[in-house]
């Protein structure tokens, strides 16, 4: 006899999943968007500098890919982080044109902020949770990310 706990959910459980989902985002969102706004950088640019701090450098191009932007969008977007000193862009000796970017320790102090606050936050939602029930959430997100970053480098 098999329990419900061996069973593959059914399609109105993940719909309840998204749904939880959906709440879980907006409440983390919430409080990334309030420390931002003090930032003065918005959702794309952070999370371009967050890419930048954890990465490393990158060219246009690539930034263009991660964003999903055309380089002139791109080139926008850097500007936009430069002028608030998040980031700096330095020129290849051997090709003026290729550009590469990277996080100032400004920018990498905003990042780091807003990761110590989401820490706090996921801290505050571990401790309603068992050992076991945080260490399955921590499996389950471990395989989810390798999956995402499998998918989409």
């Amino acid at each position: 006899m098999t329990s419900c706990k061996d069973q593959q959910l059914q399609p109105a459980e993940v719909g309840s999943l998204a749904d939880i989902i959906m709440v879980m985002q907006r409440r983390f969102m919430a409080s990334l968007m309030g420390e931002l706004a003090r930032g003065k950088v918005s959702f794309p640019q952070f999370f371009l500098l967050g890419h930048l701090c954890s990465q490393g450098p990158a060219g246009m191009s690539r930034i263009a890919e991660l964003m999903n932007h055309s380089t002139p969008a791109a080139t926008g977007l850097v500007q936009r982080l430069e002028k608030l000193g998040y980031v700096r862009r330095t020129h290849d000796k051997g090709d003026r044109r290729k550009v590469s970017v990277a996080a100032t320790p400004k920018g990498s102090r905003l990042v780091g902020g807003i990761r110590q606050e989401m820490i706090g936050n996921l801290e505050k939602v571990m401790g309603m949770l068992a050992p076991q029930e945080q260490r399955a959430w921590l499996d389950i997100y471990r395989k989810i990310h390798d999956y995402c970053t499998s998918c989409h480098p």
